[in-house]
Formats: C-alpha cells, sequence, structure tokens
C-alpha cells in the first residue's frame, strides 16, 4: 500500500489554513504543566475550546479593516467546575446548548455566550464514561438561523455509564427517558437516530435503542499478539450507516455497516491506524501516523488527496486531532485583498433623442467601454 493518490482529483478538494495561535501562551498553569488543547468546536463565526486546566475558550470571528483583516479574536474565558480538564464538546445549535464533558460530568451552556446554564434549571449528570448525541439531531440548523420561527424540538442522546446506558432528551429542561443495562461497558459511542454504535475495550457492538437488544460487530483489534494499542473509533456516515475500524496486524480496515449490524459499500485501508477519522461528505479524512492527512472518497473508497499534517507544537504535550463541525464556520480569507479590488467603471447615461441616435450611441460605448467581469 502506498500513501498517494489512487484517483487524484484536478482540483484537490482541501487545503490547510491556519486559524488561531498562541491560544495557550497566556492560560494559567502549574510550574512543569503546559497547558494543552483538548478538543475543540466550531459553528458560524465562533469557536470554542477545551483546555487541560479546565479553562473553555470562546473565540469570535472580527470583520476586516484597512489596517488588518479579518481574524478570530478571543471573546471569554472560563473555567468548569473543579477546572477539570474538559474532554469533549458538543454543541446543540437548534436548542443553543453546548454540552461539556469534564471530570465524569455533562455540563449544559447556552450558545452563542457559552454561560452555563443555572443548576437550579439543569444540574450535571455525573458518573458519565462517554456520551453521545444524535447526530441527526446534531446537524439542525441554529434557531438564528431563519427569520421563520420554527417550532423547537428537543435533542436526544445517551450517556454511558459503567454498567449501563441512560437516554436523555433535552431543551429547556433535561428529562431522563429510561436505562438500558450494558454489562460489558463502553469507552466509546456514536448515535444516529435508533441506534447506538459502542465500543468495549475489546469489540465494536450496534445497539437499537427501542428495542434494547445488542449486535457484536467486530473486534477492535484482529491481532492476536500485538503490544500495539489500537483506540477505537466510530464515524456516523448517515441517518442508518456508521464507519468503525478495525487493526488486523498489518493495516487498518475501514467497515461501512448499517444500524442493523450489515455491512455496505466496500472496504477502506490504511497502512497504519489512524489516529482520527473525519466526515465531510462524500469525503473521508484521516491522520495518519506518518503525519499526513487522507482524503478518501465515501462513494469509491478511493484516495483523492495527501496532505502533510501541520508540523508539531512547541509544547510537548501538543496533539493533533481532526474534528467535523457538522453546521459548519467561517474561515477567514486570506487573499480576499489580492483578489477582490476596487476597479473603476465608466457608467453610460442614455438621454434622449431618436431611436437611431441611441442606437449609434450604444455602438459606439460598445467599442470605447470594455466588459469587466463582475466578481
Amino acid at each position: 500500500m502506498t500513501y498517494a493518490p489512487q484517483k487524484p482529483v484536478d482540483v484537490p478538494p482541501y487545503q490547510l489554513q491556519p486559524l488561531l495561535s498562541g491560544i495557550t501562551d497566556s492560560l494559567s498553569r502549574a510550574p512543569g504543566q503546559p497547558v494543552t488543547i483538548r478538543c475543540a468546536q466550531a459553528i458560524g463565526s465562533e469557536i470554542y475550546i477545551g483546555c487541560s486546566n479546565g479553562e473553555l475558550l470562546r473565540y469570535a470571528l472580527h470583520s476586516s479593516t484597512s489596517e488588518s483583516p479579518e481574524s478570530y479574536t478571543l471573546l471569554s474565558r472560563q473555567s468548569t467546575p473543579n477546572e477539570k480538564p474538559v474532554d469533549e464538546i458538543v454543541l446543540a445549535p437548534s436548542i443553543s446548548r453546548a454540552l461539556v464533558l469534564a471530570d465524569h460530568q455533562i455540563h449544559f451552556y447556552t450558545l452563542p455566550t457559552l454561560d452555563m446554564v443555572p443548576l437550579n434549571l439543569i444540574k450535571p449528570i455525573r458518573n458519565v464514561v462517554t456520551f453521545a448525541v444524535d447526530e441527526q439531531h446534531l446537524r439542525r440548523p441554529p434557531q438564528f438561523a431563519s427569520d421563520i420561527p420554527v417550532p423547537v424540538e428537543p435533542i436526544e442522546f445517551c450517556v454511558v455509564k459503567r454498567n449501563a446506558i441512560s437516554l436523555y432528551s433535552l431543551r429547556e429542561r433535561l428529562f431522563f427517558q429510561k436505562e438500558i443495562p450494558l454489562p460489558t461497558g463502553g469507552v466509546l459511542a456514536r448515535r444516529s437516530g435508533q441506534y447506538l454504535c459502542i465500543a468495549d475495550r475489546e469489540n465494536y457492538n450496534v445497539i437499537n435503542l427501542e428495542q434494547a437488544s445488542l449486535m457484536p460487530l467486530l473486534p477492535i483489534s484482529q491481532a492476536m499478539d500485538s503490544d500495539i494499542v489500537v483506540k477505537p473509533s466510530i464515524t456516523v456516515i448517515s441517518e442508518n450507516e456508521f464507519l468503525i475500524l478495525s487493526w488486523t496486524g498489518a493495516t487498518t480496515l475501514g467497515v461501512f455497516i448499517t444500524g442493523d449490524g450489515d455491512p455496505v459499500r466496500g472496504t477502506l485501508e490504511w497502512p497504519g491506524h489512524p489516529a482520527a477519522v473525519s466526515l465531510d461528505y462524500p469525503y473521508i479524512a484521516t491522520l495518519l501516523p506518518n503525519n499526513t492527512i487522507e482524503i478518501h472518497s465515501v462513494e469509491t473508497q478511493s484516495i483523492v488527496q495527501v496532505i502533510p499534517a501541520p508540523p508539531e507544537g512547541s509544547n510537548q504535550g501538543d496533539r493533533k486531532a481532526l474534528v467535523a463541525c457538522l453546521n459548519g464556520f467561517f474561515i477567514p480569507s486570506t487573499q480576499r485583498r489580492e483578489k477582490l479590488r476596487l476597479t473603476p467603471v465608466r457608467l453610460l447615461r442614455r438621454g434622449g433623442g431618436s431611436a437611431k441616435d441611441n442606437v449609434a450611441k450604444e455602438q459606439t460605448a460598445n467599442e470605447t467601454v470594455p466588459d469587466f467581469p463582475s466578481l
């Protein structure tokens, strides 16, 4: 196997562009313990970052001026309760909420201000191993995306605890729905509709939440005698489709499966086990151990682009990840000033006179005034 594109496209679908730098330089830290970025999410003109010291950072895109181009600027910073590392940030824009996992607890914040929801309205959920919000609910547009009022539907999510799965719905308040026993536990989960794809320490499984039934799928690692620690990876592809990764000892296989456990499409393959996977349909991006990002087509399973990953940071604790932002976000243009320039255009005023005179004037103007392409 090679890392080269098998069917490169004429125009590569992606390019790398820095968004923020020096984020942790001004953050408080203990001697010998540098602050690192643990997770991030973005929507519209906002970026939210969770740090190892328990801080939540909110950045917003500022418009460009004649002196400086548009860029993201820090708007606010605050700490999670007990100042524990932030493990995950999930944005639910349709209900203007953010779910933040830290210290095995899910805390609830408002969007876009990132203020904590009062505890008398919603208390944190405790004893959390991991959680999974229905990805179809996360794809709903923000409340402010339309001028037409629409009913606000609650979002639903699963909380994986030590030996059970708790189901909740969330709108202005949090409602407990039911609990499903899970003797094997779980370390990673992704939900789409009524299906929950979950990985324990050894295997992938899929659970029908309506029927409370579990179906085993694949082992996370098929290598019997291997010292390599393989992290599970689950990616939601569509309403009834997941992508799971299984290490064979020599390569990693990416298998597309339905909520019923049936394989679909073809199989992806990598010479190393991806450190991160992200879907931007119709492409799958994977961060590989050789510090490259491979872009595959979901439809054909072929490699269409290979991009060098960003260089390592100065901190020893720096790490890389790929994050999908389901509702999209704005990227400052680095070429706007070059491509958008003021251009003088001569305007023609059509006065009175005969039709013959007007036609003659128009012909003369067309000969003397060049056509300017519109931007």
